[in-house]
């Protein structure tokens, strides 16, 4: 108590020099509406300083149970995405196709789980096979257009020989508007293009024409899109159309496939095999 009063009595002018200007501040902001709304302001930043420190404590102790929820939901995904077995059931359905002849299609959906398109003869494998109904000689068409043929199953997976293989894959299109067919080739160069060959010179072109099979194999549909053409030229060999076609879909990006069964390909393939035989017998 001693030591207390003996620095007032030291510090009495500088104790009395600050308590006036406490008085002074304290009139000047409790008269005055500026300075209230100064000192309110601060006071209110500052209260959202001190929340906003106080809530990121609080989350930040709460990290070590968002995180275990957050595994534990990962661990649901996982089991759901790659736990279970994924072979799902194929969706069948019958199409009639457009020539009128009472022809009738399957197709069975798959997916694409490994595709190359960088050798001179492509192919890729999908998630479909003999259980499936999936066998060789089989069409598959992509949503945007055809993609290649079966050549290839075992029990659930399927080898297709991709559309862009130059050896041993030739198929049968035609142009829509004229319908004039030929037979469509690709000649292991540009991965977006094919060539339509075997249409008459006299035929009528136009770029931007629309090219689709034209159902005269066991294999594909009537009408379904191969794509348009980029570019034409007489083949000075041939006398006939060389016809740059430019795929409607995009092979390298295969995902999504259908598998196409021919219900009457025994039937057709009967009356092909006895057409080979007369023909070597006209010419015995």
């Amino acid at each position: 108590m001693g030591a207390l009063l003996r620095f007032f009595s030291k510090n009495a002018l500088f104790v009395f020099f600050v308590f006036l200007q406490l008085v002074a501040i304290v009139l000047i902001f409790s008269k005055n509406s500026m300075q209230q709304s100064f000192i309110a302001a601060r006071a209110a930043a500052f209260n959202s300083w001190v929340s906003g420190y106080i809530d990121e404590g609080t989350s930040y102790l709460k990290l070590k149970q968002i995180n275990e929820d957050l595994v534990t939901q990962n661990k649901a995904l996982m089991l759901e995405l790659y736990g279970k077995d994924k072979v799902a059931k194929p969706n069948f359905r019958k199409v009639y196709d457009t020539i009128g002849g009472g022809q009738i299609y399957t197709f069975v959906d798959g997916e694409v789980v490994f595709n190359s398109i960088n050798r001179r003869d492509n192919y890729y494998t999908i998630n479909r096979g003999r259980l499936q109904g999936v066998s060789s000689n089989m069409g598959v068409i992509a949503p945007k257009g055809i993609a290649g043929i079966v050549i290839n199953t075992t029990d659930n997976y399927s080898l297709v020989k991709s559309i862009l293989s130059v050896n041993k894959i030739k198929i049968s299109a035609s142009l829509k508007k004229s319908g004039y067919f030929g037979t469509l080739s690709w000649k292991g160069d540009d991965t977006r293009t094919m060539t339509l060959a075997d249409i008459p010179k006299y035929v009528p072109l136009k770029v931007g024409d629309t090219v689709v099979t034209d159902g005269k194999s066991s294999i594909f549909p009537a009408g379904v899109l191969v794509g348009t053409i980029a570019g034409y030229e007489v083949d000075s060999k041939t006398g006939f159309w060389d016809i740059s076609v430019e795929l409607s879909e995009k092979i390298g990006k295969l995902s999504k496939v259908y598998v196409v069964r021919n219900l009457k390909k025994s039937e057709v393939q009967k009356i092909d095999d006895s057409l080979k035989v007369q023909i070597k017998k006209d010419d015995q």
